[in-house]
Order: C-alpha cells, then structure tokens, then sequence
C-alpha cells in the first residue's frame, strides 16, 4: 500500500437526522485515530446540519437513491408513495448501482461506510471497494414490516438483503433492532454525543430566567405534525422547536438561537419527541427526560422505549395530548417523578471506530 491518504465514502440516509447523528461520533472518533483522510458524505442532508455533526473536513455529493420513507409527518408514514418509490428503484436497480459504482471509482474511493442504504453497499461491491454498515435498523426489515404483501416485495427484500450481507460487518448500536437475518452483524455500545456547552450561558442566551424549565420538541429533522400555535402556554417555560412556531409567544427557533442540537438539549429539562435513535441515544446518554409520541406501528418503536425506560426517564403521551394543558402538566410532573438512573456511557463510537480503522488496514487502505 503506498502513503496515499485513504478515501472513505460515508453514505448516509437523508431519512430524519438520527443516521447522521450515530455516524459522525464514529467518523469523528476514527479521526484520533489516523494521521490523515479523506472524507466523502454522500447525503441529502444540509451541509450545514452535517457540518455541525463531523468534525473532518468533508466533500458532499447527493445520496438521491437512499429515502428510507416517504413520511407524512414525524410519525406518519404514506405507505403507498414509499411502496411505489422501492418499486421503481428496482426497477432501474441494476443501472442505480452501476452508476454509484461508476462514481466510486471515480472519486477513488478505498472504503465505504454505509447508514443504512443498501445500494451504495452493492455498488462497492460491484466496484471491488471493502464496505462495512452501521445502523440499529436496516430497510429490508422496515420494508418487510409494512410491505411483504405486494408483489414485488420477496424480489425487493433479496435486493436489499444482498447489499447488507456483502458489507464485511454491519455494527449495529445499542439498542438495535434485532437482525436474524444477517450473519455479519456485530453489536456495539450505544453511540450519541455528549452536550458539551456551558448549560447556565445557554438558557440565560435563552431568556430561560432561574427557575424557569426550558423544553425542546425535536421529531428527528421531520415535521412534528403538531398545531404549534395551539400549544399549551405554561407558566414558568420556554420552549425550543426546530420548525416554525407559528407565531406562538414561548417559543424559540433552534437554528436562529444559533445552538448546537446537542448542547440544546443538553441544557434542556425535557425533550418532546418521537421514538427514534438519535434523541432516545442522546437523551439517555445526557441524562434528559423524555415525552415521547409512541408509534405503534414502527417496528424499532418497542425495542427503543424499552431500553430508555430501564435506562433513562421517560413517558408517553398522545399527538393529541400535547396540545391539552392539563394533561401535559400532568405527564411532565409524572415524568419528573421518575427515578433517576446513572448516565449511560456511549461507548459505541469508540469500538466503532475501532472496527473501522481494523477494517481499513486489514483490506489495505492503511498500511499495517
């Protein structure tokens, strides 16, 4: 292998925020560990939002074949249009993968990391270039949940399925969805940042006075669905919401607060959100309670507020229920009642970092 420095490709799934949340901690971390890289994203996520999840310097380029879901709002999905969507990638399959295999090559890419688009796994493979997947989900088993009466869908699923079987490992963090079906799976720690602001600066920034509670809604980048101009006005809190409030008095934007989302909820006595990896992660791991909307019809949903409930504070509480002042004070005094528990140690980016750079040296992107 020669000094050249070694090019890792990073897809990441543009679906909600929690893929690029649980990747940079990786990718960051890899980052103590070489000397010197290069850093290619492939996403449809704003530049600015992975700016302020990776630490490396990167060069983006679109990921247009990895939309997960078509989602209606943060907890509705429209099972149709994300039926059809599948359906017509398959259709061009074979010339989807040439193409992003064409484009590896291009960039000369040595290694590929993928969260979790299976199509930038088979084009790695296509192209010769070592891959591994990181994710607690991955599509072929989201797909089968709501899918596996159509037609297509035993053709769709050995689809996906043969892009995660040719990743030499899929890491999957705690907690991950269970993944019978993929032999190459190895567990790993939970992965999440830590809020690293001084908490006091950011709620006086805030206009959060002493004794005043300051909440954050975040639905993982998707819109909440919620009527935010109807939401209770309780006293004593201010809230943070990363979509427009409309209008409504307590309420601060995030991005114009110019706050980190993770120092944001770090400073934060309570997060408003759905199940999903990212928040229930960073929660746990920055001791933040949290009011969920439970979906019950998404597969991970179980497996995630299980292991928040016996590692973390948490309740549920209906879309509908958020909007009714007195249920909303209710479940918040609930939830504040809770035992608390010690702070779980998001250990996962280190051994995820760990396996990656094994794997880089390994395949000969690095030298041993």
């Amino acid at each position: 292998m020669s000094d050249r420095v070694p090019h890792l490709l990073v897809a990441l799934t543009a679906h909600g925020f929690g893929h690029a949340a649980m990747t940079a901690p990786v990718v960051n971390a890899l980052a103590d560990k070489l000397p010197a890289f290069r850093l290619t994203l492939q996403s449809n996520h704003p530049k600015d939002f992975l700016s302020e999840r990776f630490k490396v310097p990167f060069e983006r380029i679109p990921g247009d074949d990895d939309f997960g879901l078509m989602m209606l709002s943060a907890t509705r999905i429209d099972l149709n249009e994300t039926a059809e969507a599948y359906r017509r990638l398959h259709d061009r399959l074979e010339a989807a993968v040439g193409q992003q295999a064409d484009r590896m090559r291009d960039l000369g890419v040595d290694f590929v990391l993928s969260n979790i688009g299976y199509v930038p796994l088979l084009a790695a493979q296509k192209a010769g270039i070592p891959a591994m997947a990181l994710s607690c989900l991955n599509w072929a088993d989201i797909y089968g949940h709501y899918f596996s009466h159509r037609p297509e869908a035993a053709a769709v699923q050995a689809d996906m399925l043969a892009g995660y079987r040719s990743a030499a490992t899929f890491l999957q963090p705690a907690p991950a969805m269970p993944m019978p079906r993929l032999s190459n799976g190895r567990p790993i720690g939970p992965i999440a940042a830590i809020a690293g602001g001084d908490r006091t600066a950011i709620r006086r920034h805030l206009g959060v006075e002493a004794g005043m509670r300051l909440g954050l809604i975040a639905f993982g980048g998707v819109e909440s669905g919620l009527a935010l101009r109807n939401w209770p006005r309780l006293e004593g809190w201010r809230w943070l919401i990363a979509e427009n409030p409309e209008g409504h008095p307590d309420m601060v934007v995030l991005n114009r607060a110019e706050l980190d989302f993770t120092d944001a909820l770090g400073s934060s006595d309570v997060v408003v959100t759905k199940p999903g990896y990212g928040t229930f992660s960073e929660a746990a791991v920055n001791g933040v309670p949290v009011l969920f909307v439970p979906r019950p019809d998404w597969p991970e949903n179980p497996h995630l507020v299980d292991w928040l409930t016996e590692r973390g504070k948490c309740l549920p509480i209906r879309a509908d229920d958020l909007l009714n002042p007195d249920i909303l004070k209710k479940q918040l005094h609930m939830l504040f009642s809770c035992r608390a528990r010690p702070l779980v140690m998001p250990d996962g980016a280190e051994e995820g970092a760990v396996a990656l750079c094994g794997a880089l040296r390994v395949t000969g992107c690095l030298r041993k």
